[in-house]
């Protein structure tokens, strides 16, 4: 069973996983407008992992036991299991194109995008929520970025 701070442990992996991975994939690439992408969402990863940490750290052990139950039985079963999640590696062996790069990442970030819908159901504090949902709403620039790349730059539509 997960209680409240794991699953905020697995957001705040998700976002470090994140932020690691878009560094690494800088070199991975020679398109030097996906390498700037992929620096701006790494540091925007990097300031979400902050926020989660500074949520765990905010929550009180009254608060951890009221979210325990819900959030174990809803995340595990509706999410975490169905899921990939960008907390596995990325083998960049197998990933020859910036295409392939690109829709690997949108996949993390919609995955990334589920795990925080279900998280912010949750969640009672009202300013929490709503810095939750900015975090969600950077998560779909990510998206709509790396988009916007694949058809202008590239060709391709998703």
């Amino acid at each position: 069973m997960f209680t409240a701070h794991d699953i905020l442990d697995i957001a705040i992996r998700l976002e470090n996983n994140g932020e690691k991975t878009y560094r690494d994939a800088r070199q991975h690439t020679p398109d030097e407008e996906l390498k700037t992408l992929l620096t701006w969402i790494a540091r925007e990863e990097h300031d979400h992992a902050r926020w989660f940490t500074e949520l765990k750290n905010r929550l009180t052990q009254g608060e951890d036991h009221h979210l325990m139950a819900d959030l174990s039985r809803a995340l595990v079963e509706d999410v975490i299991q169905g899921q990939a999640f960008s907390l596995q590696e990325v083998d960049f062996e197998t990933i020859d194109t910036p295409d392939k790069m690109i829709r690997t990442f949108i996949g993390f970030e919609d995955d990334t995008i589920a795990f925080y819908e279900v998280l912010k159901t949750f969640i009672d504090d009202p300013e929490a929520v709503s810095q939750l949902e900015q975090i969600i709403l950077e998560e779909k620039k990510h998206i709509s970025s790396f988009r916007k790349m694949l058809s202008v730059n590239h060709g391709a539509t998703t």
